[in-house]
């Protein structure tokens, strides 16, 4: 049998990966194949923004991975999806466009990255963007990634936005401008009411390029190492298992949960763990799969006392479903272009933070438990996250098996700063919640708080905080001894491999993590194009 051979192999297709396709394949002489474990993006739940509210909390187009208990969260399994499908979790996210602080990446650059800090990324944020509202200097307009403000926004937003100002929190026209501080309504990654996530923006306009082959329901076993060397891929489709060979080079895009397992899975990794397995081992790296790192958040939920501008399980809420139905699939228009996070804030808690501590996102649904818990009316909700938490994790493979799921450990609240910022995080989305801004249309609390009980909101933390989605950081970029990739995303030790995905960041971000891992695929193109050209 003959092995197909590329000189490129992307292993996943999510946000990076169909960066990294599309960039990759300019280049007609250059043979890329990108390999996604999901399928087909054309369903209407991922194209129709509102779709998230059906495919995240039933695992469609998904991986539904759950947490290891966590000590901190009463020995809760936190939930863990992540898109499995062209686009990844870009295909299966709240398509909100953050990119970050300028402190986040001028302090990977101070910390042994050159090259990453915010003035060396803001041309490939500018390179990605084509922004429906601002063309200025720190904003691009002809990039394949379409920005824009919401369609529809539900005229709910003005009460969050005005409890902010309430609560001395400042409108900020541009939070991806000079200043991230304050609040605004979401700018999302959207395009004629219909979800622009990094398949649409990169991917689908490509995909008649002859250089360009994509393989989908293909799960990559291992990746093959022979003599420090990426070779190829040992690649299952279906009951088959072939091979296929990278003449140049192997680049691993499968996020921050999967890049770490397939690393370990082909034998580069923590010795001792890869020992456990019985896995043969290629190359000792001990800061494979550690280093996690996720935004988590509380969520407090309200009713209100009118069914209008939210969504909710009602009659008219019914109705006004399927008047959206008809109105998007026929215009794409109406409510189902929301993304539900319609509006957001960043904010200080602590005097001392170089950047905002906290992000808050104000949701215009009871999107209680990743929304698998549902309950009767209205409503509306705020997510309080924390910015950039002190508490690490690990994923750890559970055995060698490729398809199991691995472990995943956040770790969370494990440091106890994380559960003082979660604190006064919540106090403050209490404040505002309990703002006069919102009190004509008011309801009850789904569960009641009381802001001056330390005791109870601890508790609430610990009994219903989770992930905003957001992992990171399994495989950081750096030259220390658990540094995984150099600042050309090289694995130490590896020849012809890279990792290129939310991974490789040494620390989170501020804020949502899918702008800042298509720029850095951006960056990683023109960094592996160099190295095509110069032979380094």
């Amino acid at each position: 049998m003959v092995k197909q051979t590329f000189d490129y192999i992307i292993i996943g297709a999510g946000s990076a990966g169909c960066v990294l396709a599309a960039r990759l394949s300019e280049d007609q002489h250059i043979s890329v194949c990108l390999i996604e474990s999901g399928g087909s993006d054309k369903s209407a739940l991922v194209q129709m923004p509102a779709g998230i509210a059906a495919s995240v909390p039933y695992g469609i187009n998904s991986w539904h991975y759950n947490t290891v208990p966590q000590k901190a969260l009463n020995n809760r399994c936190g939930f863990v999806p992540r898109g499995k499908v062209l686009g990844g979790s870009s295909s299966t996210n709240a398509m909100v466009y953050i990119r970050g602080n300028k402190y986040d990446y001028d302090n990977w650059a101070k910390n042994g990255n050159p090259g990453w800090d915010y003035n060396s990324l803001l041309p490939y944020f500018i390179k990605a963007e084509n922004n429906k509202t601002f063309n200025n200097a720190l904003h691009g307009t002809q990039g394949p990634l379409h920005v824009q403000e919401l369609t529809e926004p539900s005229a709910v937003n003005d009460c969050f936005l005005n409890a902010c100002v309430e609560q001395g929190i400042q409108l900020n026209e541009d939070i991806n401008g000079a200043e991230q501080h304050g609040a605004r309504l979401s700018q999302v990654t959207q395009h004629n009411g219909e979800r622009c996530s990094a398949a649409k923006a990169y991917l689908t306009p490509n995909l008649n390029r002859p250089n360009l082959s994509v393989y989908t329901h293909s799960h990559v076993n291992k990746i093959i190492i022979n003599n420090n060397i990426a070779c190829g891929v040992e690649l299952q489709q279906g009951g088959k298992t072939t091979t296929l060979l990278a003449k140049k080079e192997v680049l691993l895009s499968a996020g921050a949960i999967n890049s770490p397992q397939l690393l370990m899975l082909s034998g580069v990794g923590p010795k001792a763990h890869l020992e456990t397995h019985n896995i043969a081992l290629k190359h000792a790296l001990e800061g494979v799969g550690a280093n996690l790192q996720d935004h988590l958040t509380v969520v407090p939920l309200c009713k209100t006392n009118t069914a209008k501008g939210t969504f909710g399980v009602s009659v008219k809420g019914a109705a006004s479903i399927i008047k959206g139905c008809a109105q998007w699939f026929n215009k794409r228009r109406g409510v189902l272009t929301s993304n539900f996070a319609e509006s957001h804030a960043f904010i200080n808690v602590w005097d001392n933070s170089p950047a905002p501590d906290i992000q808050l996102e104000f949701v215009i649904g009871l999107v209680d438990d990743h929304s698998r818990k549902l309950h009767r009316g209205h409503g509306y909700s705020i997510h309080s996250s924390i910015m950039r938490p002190k508490s690490r994790g690990t994923i750890r493979l559970a055995n060698s098996n490729p398809r199991s799921a691995p472990l995943i450990d956040p770790n969370y609240l494990s440091h106890p700063d994380d559960l003082s910022l979660m604190l006064a995080g919540l106090k403050k989305a209490l404040h505002i919640l309990q703002s006069s801004a919102f009190d004509k249309i008011r309801g009850n609390m789904v569960y009641p708080l009381d802001v001056n009980n330390d005791a109870q909101l601890i508790e609430f933390i610990r009994q219903t905080a989770d992930t905003e989605y957001h992992p990171v950081g399994t495989c950081k970029m750096g030259n220390d001894k658990m540094a995984v990739v150099n600042s050309k995303l090289q694995v130490h030790g590896i020849r012809s491999l890279r990792v290129i995905d939310a991974s490789i960041m040494p620390t989170i971000v501020t804020g949502n993590t899918n702008a800042p891992v298509i720029a850095i695929a951006e960056k990683a193109a023109d960094l592996i194009k160099l190295s095509y050209k110069t032979g380094l």
